[in-house]
C-alpha cells in the first residue's frame, strides 16, 4: 500500500520509513527538514521537502500521490521549547496537524496512524506503570497539545468516518538521533562521551524514564497497518513497563565508551516528568507488539553508530 509519512526525514520517522520499505510498501515522505535529515532518508521513498502547515502545497502531495495510510509523526517535539514558546509549539502540533488530518479525510486515506506521547501526556503518574486509561496531565505545552490531537481524530471519527492507531511512545533512543536537540539525552550523552566533554544531567539523576529502541518503535508502526478488533478510541502506550533512571543511563554508556568523566549535575528543568513508565500490554495483546532490546542492547547499537558516524 501506499504509505505517507510526515516527518519521515527525522529521527523516529527515518526508521518507520525503513520498515515500511522492508515491508514492500510505496512510501512517500513529507518532511519541512527544520531537524530532519536528508541523509536520513530511504532512497527508495518519494521525498517533498514541505510544511505541514502549508496546506496548499500539502493539498497538492496528496492530490499527486492519493496515500492509503497517513502516518503523522511531524511535531514540535521539544518539551523546554514548548514551555518558552507555548504559542508556536501549539501552532505546529494542533494546526499543522488539523491539516494533515483534514486532507486525509478529503482524500480518503484508510487509516491514520498518529503519534503521540505518553511520557508527556500523563504527567506525574498516580501509578505505575501508566496504562491507557490513566488520567491526562500534562506538565507541558508538548503534552497539552500532543494529547489535544487525540480528541480531534476520535471527533472526527465519530463526525467522517475517519479510521485512526494512536502511538503513545515512550523515550526512544537509537541510531539517528540529533545529539544537539533536547530531546535524546542517549544521543546527547554518547557524543559528549566520544568527544570527552562534560556530560551533563539535570537534577540528580534518579529520575526515571520508560526507554525503548527505535528499531522497536517501527516495528510498531508496521504492526499497526493491520486491521485491529478494538473498541474505541484505538489508543496504544509503547513502553517496557519499567523505568530506567539517567543516572543507569549514563553508567552503562560510560561502561560502553569508556569515559571516566563524573557528571556535571545542573537544577532540574521545569515541566518534565520525575519518574514514569508505559504499560503495554494493550499493544502485545491488540497488536501482537512488545519491546525486545534490552536497555544493555539497545544502547550497545546506539553506541555503536555513534562512534561511526559522529
Amino acid at each position: 500500500m501506499k504509505i505517507l509519512v510526515t516527518g519521515g526525514a527525522g529521527f523516529i520517522g527515518s526508521h518507520v520509513v525503513d520498515a515500511y520499505i522492508e515491508e514492500g510498501h510505496d512510501v512517500v515522505v513529507v518532511d519541512n527538514l527544520s531537524s530532519g535529515k536528508k541523509e536520513n532518508l530511504n532512497k527508495a521513498a518519494r521525498f517533498y521537502q514541505v510544511d505541514i502547515l502549508d496546506e496548499e502545497v500539502l493539498r497538492w502531495v496528496f492530490s499527486e500521490e492519493k496515500p492509503d495510510v497517513v502516518n503523522h509523526h511531524a511535531a514540535q517535539i521539544s518539551v523546554n521549547y514548548s514551555i518558552s514558546h507555548p504559542d508556536k509549539d501549539a501552532i505546529i502540533n494542533i494546526i499543522g496537524s488539523l491539516n494533515v488530518i483534514r486532507l486525509a479525510i478529503e482524500y480518503k486515506v484508510k487509516k491514520f496512524i498518529y503519534i503521540s506521547s505518553g511520557g508527556a501526556c500523563y504527567g506525574n503518574p498516580i501509578y505505575m506503570p501508566c496504562d491507557e486509561n490513566h488520567p491526562i496531565n500534562p506538565l507541558s505545552p508538548y503534552g497539552v497539545t500532543k494529547h489535544t490531537v487525540e480528541h480531534y481524530l476520535y471527533l472526527y471519527h465519530e463526525n467522517n468516518g475517519l479510521e485512526y492507531v494512536v502511538l503513545r511512545y515512550p523515550n526512544v533512543y537509537g541510531p539517528r538521533q540529533d545529539p544537539y536537540g533536547e530531546a535524546g539525552v542517549v544521543a546527547i550523552f554518547l557524543s559528549r562521551m566520544y568527544k570527552n566533554e562534560p556530560v551533563v544531567i539535570y537534577g540528580d539523576g534518579t529520575q526515571e524514564r520508560d526507554f525503548v529502541y527505535v528499531g522497536d518503535i517501527a516495528k510498531a508502526n508496521v504492526l499497526a497497518l493491520k486491521d485491529l478488533d478494538i473498541n474505541f478510541p484505538p489508543i496504544f502506550n509503547l513502553g517496557t513497563g519499567k523505568g530506567t533512571s539517567v543516572n543507569d543511563i549514563f553508567r552503562i554508556l560510560s561502561e560502553i565508551t569508556g569515559y571516566n568523566q563524573e557528571p556535571v549535575h545542573e537544577p532540574p528543568r521545569p515541566g518534565e516528568v520525575y519518574k514514569i513508565a508505559l504499560n503495554a500490554s494493550l499493544a502485545e495483546k491488540t497488536l501482537g507488539w512488545k519491546a525486545t532490546h534490552s536497555i544493555e542492547e539497545g544502547l550497545r547499537l546506539t553506541a555503536e553508530w555513534f562512534k561511526k558516524n559522529l
